[in-house]
Formats: structure tokens, sequence, C-alpha cells
């Protein structure tokens, strides 16, 4: 369960978190079914969209019981026109249950697109899972405690992993580059930017929100930073995985087309 919220918030406040919780289901949904379906797109590169869709999927799940569990912890009380706590904990492990599953899903996905040598790709497969695996864990005690000891520790443990992560991605993944089609080149260092912006996400959101528990508007900064960077880091980055994904495909097709002119 999660730390203990604020005793109200105004309508703004809580229908802003509502609000965004319900873009993300949407969002989410929809990229899920477009990257399981995602045309134009080859046999080898195939296993990387439906991660991809698998990534959403589970996300839009948990967001439905994120989004139920937001809702049962606060009741309008109409005649002071704010939102009280109704006792009912706000079950912030959903969050966790889904980083837990889909963030070493998506460093799988962005290995798999690039068709690498296994050579290459099962030290990076390996080496980003984990280190996900490890961000998202450490994260979790800080997350439920109010206790200021145990939310800084866990903080600076889980950001460990999430600095190794950015050097697996901007440095060894970086020395693949020149293995890619040229088309693509662009696209996965955008893909490593965009990782990195919206991961800054994550980090930003607990230390604002964690600085001031049980304040309302650093609450609603963590809620609503949290879920606009799911919303970018899966149904966004799985945008960025399917472009790609186009780009290996048409030139896997150009070179089959080249090897049998040539015969």
């Amino acid at each position: 369960m999660s730390s203990s919220l604020p005793e109200t918030l105004t309508m703004l406040q809580f229908g802003s978190v509502t609000n965004l919780m319900s873009l993300a289901i949407a969002t989410l949904g929809a990229a899920a079914i477009y990257l399981f379906t995602a045309p134009r797109v080859g046999p080898r590169q195939r296993p990387a969209m439906m991660v991809s869709g698998l990534v959403c999927a589970i996300a839009t799940y948990h967001y439905f019981r994120i989004s139920n569990s937001w809702e049962h912890a606060y009741a309008l009380d109409i005649p002071g026109g704010l939102y009280r706590v109704t006792g009912i904990p706000f079950n912030g492990f959903y969050r966790y249950a889904d980083w837990i599953i889909t963030v070493p899903l998506l460093m799988i996905e962005l290995i798999a697109v690039l068709t690498l040598p296994a050579a290459k790709s099962k030290p990076l497969f390996f080496k980003l899972a984990i280190s996900a695996f490890l961000m998202i864990g450490l994260g979790y005690p800080g997350e439920v405690s109010t206790s200021s000891a145990v939310i800084w520790t866990f903080f600076v443990l889980s950001m460990l992993p999430f600095l190794y992560i950015l050097y697996v991605l901007f440095v060894e993944l970086g020395a693949s580059l020149d293995q890619q089609p040229e088309g693509a080149r662009g696209l996965i260092k955008t893909a490593r930017i965009f990782t990195l912006v919206l991961w800054s996400f994550y980090p930003i959101a607990y230390v604002v929100g964690k600085s001031s528990l049980g304040n309302a508007s650093a609450e609603v900064f963590l809620q609503a930073g949290y879920t606009v960077a799911d919303i970018g880091a899966k149904a966004g980055f799985g945008l960025l995985i399917y472009f790609i994904a186009r780009v290996h495909s048409a030139a896997e097709l150009e070179n089959r087309a080249g090897t049998i002119t040539a015969h």
C-alpha cells in the first residue's frame, strides 16, 4: 500500500489525477492494439513489436486498477466542495507491479528490434533487464515508507542501476550503432534521449512528492508525473520502436531483393 494520502484534495486536484489516469488507459490501450498489429514489419522485427504491445497491454490493465484505487481512496464532500480520504488505502503497489514487469521489457524490446548478433545482444539483454529490475525493486521500499531515512536511502540506491542503464545505452549500445541501417541510427539516438528525458520524470516526481508528505499539491504532482511518464515511456517509446522496426524491415527487404537480382 502507499504512504498516507493528503486528507483533502480540491475538485481540480482530484480531477486532474483522475483524468490523466483515464488518458493513460485510453492511450496505452490504443497503443497496445496498434503495436500488436503493426503493419510493414518483417518477421525478424515482429518479436520486438509483440513485446512493445505487451508492455502497453500490461500497463493498461494496471492503470484500470490504479485509477479504481485512487477513486475509492477519496469521496466528494459536497457541502465542503472537497474530496476527502475515505479510509480505504490507495494501493500504490499497482504501479510497482506494473513497473517490475514492463520496465525490463522496455529494455528487451529496444535490444530485440536492433537484431544484433547473439554474442552482442545477450549481454545487453542481461545487463539492461537486471538493472531495470533492481531499479524498480529498490525504489519500492522508499515509495511506501513515511520515514525520511528510508525514503532517501532507497531513492539513492534505486538511482544507481538507473545511471548504469544510461551508461549501457549511451556507451555500450552506442558502439553498435554502426551496424544499424543508416535510417535507423537517428531513431536509435532519439530513443536513447527519449529514455533519458522521460525516465527523469520519475525521480523528479518522487523527489517532489516525498519532500512534502501529506501535501496535496505534492501528491498530485507525484501521481501526475508518474502517469505522464508512463504514457510517454510505454506508448511513445513503443512507437519509436515501431519506426525502427520499419527501417530494419525495409533494409532487409532491399537486401533480399538485391541478392535475388545479383543471382
